[in-house]
């Protein structure tokens, strides 16, 4: 069980204005628009046009962020009451009392293979805590952690089943990858197990297991269907780029120290970019554009990607464009961000807006250039008349149209254009994380040494935000690995990690430096050719640490660890072990 623990705490500002009967909610969340809806319809039971929610530079959500809480209904009833704004901060310990939680799980899996390590059945059963009530998207974790135990592999026979168990604590709720990173966990933990029996080696057993690109599309057990995936050549590029050859030498340079030092390989897959999404594109009087955007950045850079993809569409200089979202006054309608969405939904909807403002904006180019519309042609932010070199661009003519004389009424005033997108399926981000670990067997300390990722994420639009989402997402995962617990007390139900000395979360020195490259392979499920990138460390990196971790401890006799993999429970595992060696 996991709290999200972003930057900033949840808080709200609530400010009702009696004048007009109007809401004003100033809130830290992921979700305007849906805050917006049950604040109107469940809470005040009034019509949405009578509130406002805005969301500013919001620090970080992780999914936690996602749904409506009650303080931001309070606020708004206090400010009702009192006639005047009211503010409220969580602290620290308030969230994680109060914040909702991740995870949560216990599972019991099975894998059949044959003679030559193919997979012939895999069986799971989890039980699924979900706390003391069915908060928001409560059931996205467990869907997703049934519809993905297959991951990359061609499982001819599959039995899946989940319950949900409600217990005395708080709500759990989508955290970061929401149900992908338990069955990556599940199914990557077997493959492993699966090696060791078979004496085959762990990226052999799944090479020799994975989906084919000649497969494609592919529909799983559980009824995703995959576009594309080139799995084999992505764990080619990552056992490469990590030098899994050379960790022999590694390990006995790790022995000479007196440390345990284990690998592990680790291929997951997610699906990412769900829901339709509306994106909107305004030109202003002086030629400047607004991105007007339905889904909510806050911390993925979605300022510069759609900027990068408008400019590049558009012809546009990256400069002059703008950028809105998160008020629900001036947004007219979006979904927010989560489940790796935006750059799969998102941008879908941004290409049709930016095609319909081209194609609004062709027929008074025309009128403009004297020239017949079937004529024109746009490249480049111009329309160019074919066979000529005349052209005007599409800033002039966004221009044009606020003209106070001298159009033809047809044209109107203003240039402006909405779009919308709903993938159908989803994208399937995947990848391969190398990991390797030493181990102290005295102290049961564990540190991260090498961590190795090639990920898939279709069309890359900026290097250097994917990279950054993909960092931060490894370390969220790593954590989870190695640190991270909310404890309840088993008796009282009182919650006993309520501070971070309490809840341990990895700071910069318990991480190594991440290696990580892409390997392109198109989505055909969207415009871009886009895949989700915003969840893929945190689904890869908690079985493959802890694979690692056993990796290191099997010549000492331990098989199995749970997460997270603290000092106290390593050290717990070795004497556990050396202890039933010597009966």
């Amino acid at each position: 069980r996991l709290c999200a623990n972003s930057i900033e705490t949840r808080g709200a500002i609530g400010d009702y204005n009696p004048a007009d009967d109007y809401y004003t909610l100033y809130t830290s969340t992921q979700n305007p628009h849906g805050t917006r809806t049950v604040l109107a319809q469940a809470v005040f039971k009034q019509p949405e046009m009578k509130f406002r929610v805005v969301a500013k530079d919001v620090g970080g959500g992780f999914g936690m962020k996602g749904d409506a809480y009650p303080e931001e209904g309070l606020v708004l009833w206090a400010s009702r009451r009192i006639g005047r704004p009211v503010k409220w901060i969580s602290t620290r310990s308030e969230g994680l009392l109060t914040d909702n939680h991740g995870r949560d799980q216990v599972v019991r899996a099975e894998m059949a293979l044959d003679e030559n390590g193919k997979i012939l059945a895999i069986r799971t059963q989890a039980l699924h805590g979900i706390g003391a009530y069915v908060a928001g998207a409560a059931v996205v974790p467990v869907l997703f952690g049934l519809k993905l135990i297959p991951s990359v592999y061609a499982v001819p026979a599959l039995h899946v089943a989940s319950r949900a168990v409600f217990t005395n604590t708080v709500p759990v709720h989508p955290y970061r990858g929401a149900g992908r990173p338990e069955a990556t966990y599940i199914t990557e933990r077997l493959m492993d197990q699966a090696a060791v029996a078979t004496g085959i080696d762990p990226v052999e057993i799944r090479r020799r297991n994975y989906i084919s690109p000649q497969a494609m599309p592919y529909t799983t057990g559980t009824g995703f269907t995959y576009d594309s995936g080139e799995f084999a050549r992505v764990t080619d590029q990552c056992v490469e780029f990590a030098d899994w050859k050379g960790f022999g030498a590694r390990r006995a340079a790790s022995e000479k120290q007196g440390k345990l030092r284990g690998r592990a390989f680790t291929y997951y897959i997610e699906d990412a970019g769900f829901f339709n999404e509306r994106m909107e594109l305004r030109f202003d009087p002086s030629g400047t554009l607004t991105i007007v955007a339905g889904t909510f950045s806050h911390g993925q850079g979605h300022a510069t990607t759609f900027a990068q993809v408008v400019s590049e569409w558009l012809g546009i200089a990256f400069e002059s464009i703008r950028f809105v979202q998160g008020d629900t006054d001036q947004v007219s309608f979006g979904r927010g961000t989560y489940a790796s969405r935006s750059a799969v939904v998102g941008s879908g909807a941004l290409r049709a807006a930016a095609d319909a403002i081209v194609e609004k904006a062709k027929p008074l180019a025309a009128h403009l250039m004297e020239a017949a519309v079937a004529d024109l042609h746009f490249k480049e932010g111009h329309f160019n008349i074919a066979g000529t070199d005349r052209s005007i661009s599409l800033v002039e003519v966004a221009k044009f149209f606020y003209h106070p004389v001298g159009l033809p009424k047809q044209f109107g005033v203003g240039l402006e254009a909405s779009g919308a997108f709903a993938p159908e399926p989803p994208s399937f981000p995947n990848g391969a994380h190398i990991c390797e670990v030493e181990v102290d067997s005295e102290t049961g300390e564990v540190r991260v040494d090498r961590y190795t990722v090639v990920d898939d994420v279709g069309r890359v639009i900026n290097p250097l935000i994917c990279e950054g989402q993909i960092q931060g997402g490894l370390a969220q995962g790593i954590g989870q690995a190695l640190l991270e617990q909310v404890v309840y007390d088993r008796d009282s139900g009182q919650l006993i990690s309520g501070s971070f000395a309490d809840y341990c979360m990895p700071r910069a020195d318990d991480l190594p430096a991440f290696a990580t490259r892409f390997s392109e392979v198109l989505c055909k499920t969207n415009p871009l050719g886009v895949k989700g990138v915003g969840e893929a460390g945190t689904v890869g990196a908690p079985p493959t640490v802890i694979n690692a971790i056993l990796d290191a401890l099997r010549p000492l006799g331990v098989q199995h660890i749970d997460m997270p993999a603290t000092p106290q429970r390593v050290w717990d595992a070795i004497r556990r072990s050396k202890s039933a060696r010597a009966v």
